[in-house]
Formats: C-alpha cells, structure tokens, sequence
C-alpha cells in the first residue's frame, strides 16, 4: 500500500508543478484523487530530468536517470541510484493494483528520452507520435485508475484529451520553451505555411505570420478537446466533472492567447486564482442542472463549437450545443 509519506511528497510535487491540473485534481473522490497525486508526480519526476533548465546534465546522464527511473517504475531493480525513490516505489504498486500495462510507462519514458536529443517536429504526425507517450499515455493510466465500466469507450478519448492539453500547452509556451530549453514543439510545417522562421522564434518576434500559426494549433488542439470531452460519459459519474473541470481550465488559456493576439513568444499566459474559481464555480452550476459533459463544454468553456453562438443560458435554462 502506499503509506502517508509516498503521498504526501507525491501531492506536494504535484502542488508545486501542475497548479492548473492540481486545481482539477482535489475535485476527484480520494479513492482516484490520491492515485493521481501519485500518477502526476512520476510524471514530473521523469519529466524533470530533461526540462530542469539549471541542471548541468550530460545527455548521456539524462538517458542514464531516465532508465533508472523507467526500471524502478516497473518494479525492477534499477542500476544504479534512482532520483524520487519513494514516489517511485508508490508509482510501482499503483501500476500493479489497477494493472496498468508496462507499454503505457515505456511509451511515456521514451518520449521523455526523445526530448534529451530532439528540439524540432517537421510535421504534426510526428509531434502526434512525441505525444502518444508524453500525453496519452497519461491519459491512458489516468483511465486504469478511475476503472470505468466501459473501459475501451473512454480510452480513445482521454488519449485525445491529453494531446488537447499538451498542445495547448506547447502554444502557451513557445517563447519559454525557446529560450528555456531551446524547444520548438510547433510543427516545422505549420510554421512555414503561415511564413514563420526558426530565426524569428529564436529572436522572440512576433508579428501577423506567427499569429496565424498560433491560431492553426489552437484550432487542431480545439478539435482534439471536443473528442476527449465527447468521452468523460463514459467515466465513472464521480470521476465526470473533475475531468470536465480540467478540459475547461486548460482550454480557458486560449481565451488568453486570443487577447494577445497570439503573442506567445514574449508572454506566457497564465490563468488567475480568481479566473479559475470563476470557472470552476461556473462549470458546478451547469453540471449541477444538465449532466452532459459536451453541452457544458459547449456553454462553458473558451472553445467554440461550429454552430452559430446565441444567447448564454442560465443554469436552469435548457443547453444546446452552439
């Protein structure tokens, strides 16, 4: 069993990492809310090893530390010392008691193994492959955990929602991850469609050009939230406005780059205490009354729908979908 310290670090790493995803998380029933606390923090812990920008790591280390922690994550006797050791350990019996598959923690640690070589996609098929291990596979074990009556109806859809989040993330942060990490996640392709050049992203100047692409991946990473949203039906009813809660905090963030006209490269919008108590609040109200996950999104949430918007009902008023 995971005892009280495992969680108790494996919350804090979490607190201080994920603070939009944390604020969805205390929404969840303790029997998923304290596996996630323990689920996010493996994360943050592999993660770490690429993205701590102060660190003076050899990529060979980085590989090494990465190997170590996949080992200790499926219960293996890891070579040598192995960083987070008890949320690790937690992480192992977690993976046991809901059976998540060995393939799911392979596909996320070789995703994070890609970022210690790769800076640059060329197209978005081979950003979706870097995703498939750094956020489904997320999505993926965050279904294991929630154990949903119809486990292979949820599991297409969570996939999309992580890549939902990811994405929007990746458009959130270009700016920080150029001069951060020396990352550009935005597709070579999509860059130069709209006449954006690496040279530009490097210099941190945004104009018109570097609008339209932001604006191209919001709308892919759009598409990809209707899917994932499409699918919390089929998650166990306690689990349902959580993860709903987390679809709208994170697609809220393109209300911001929309307000900067796109201009992620010299800011890095984030969401306030206050704005996401708003949201929450508003997304209760509305489940409160219709407990349909895709016209809550549809009334709530900062993604437009393709139908023509009306008037915003109130949370006794019937929902369609705009």
């Amino acid at each position: 069993m995971v005892d009280s310290s495992q969680l108790a670090e494996s919350k804090e790493i979490h607190r201080k990492t994920g603070r939009t995803f944390y604020y969805a998380t205390r929404l969840l029933p303790e029997r998923v809310r304290h596996a996630t606390y323990v689920l996010y923090a493996f994360f943050r812990v592999a993660d770490e090893v690429v993205d701590d920008v102060e660190a003076d790591t050899s990529p060979a280390e980085q590989r090494r530390r990465l190997e170590a922690i996949r080992e200790a994550a499926l219960g293996r006797e890891p070579d040598g010392s192995v960083p987070d050791a008890e949320v690790l350990a937690a992480f192992s019996e977690l993976r046991e008691r809901y059976g998540i598959p060995d393939r799911e923690v392979e596909v996320f640690v070789e995703a994070m193994l890609t970022d210690i070589e790769k800076a640059r996609y060329e197209t978005y098929e081979e950003l979706e492959t870097y995703m498939r291990g750094s956020a489904s596979a997320v999505g993926v074990m965050m279904t294991y955990v929630m154990e949903p009556d119809e486990p292979e109806a949820a599991m297409s859809h969570a996939q999309r929602l992580g890549e939902a989040f990811q994405l929007t993330n990746f458009v959130r942060d270009v700016g920080e991850d150029i001069v951060e990490r020396d990352r550009i996640y935005l597709p070579r392709e999509t860059l130069e469609t709209y006449g954006v050049t690496e040279a530009q992203i490097r210099r941190r100047e945004y104009d018109e050009a570097f609008a339209g692409a932001v604006e191209h991946e919001l709308r892919r990473a759009e598409s990809l939230y209707r899917e994932g949203v499409a699918g919390i039906k089929y998650l166990p009813e306690d689990c349902q406005l959580p993860v709903l809660t987390a679809a709208v905090l994170y697609a809220d963030h393109h209300r911001l780059v929309r307000r900067l006209d796109g201009d992620t490269l010299t800011r890095t919008p984030e969401l306030s205490p206050l704005r996401k108590a708003l949201l929450v609040a508003k997304t209760w109200a509305y489940w409160r009354w219709h407990r349909d996950p895709e016209a809550v999104f549809a009334r709530v949430s900062a993604v437009p729908t393709t139908a023509e918007t009306r008037r915003e009902p109130g949370p006794g008023e019937p929902l369609v979908a705009r």
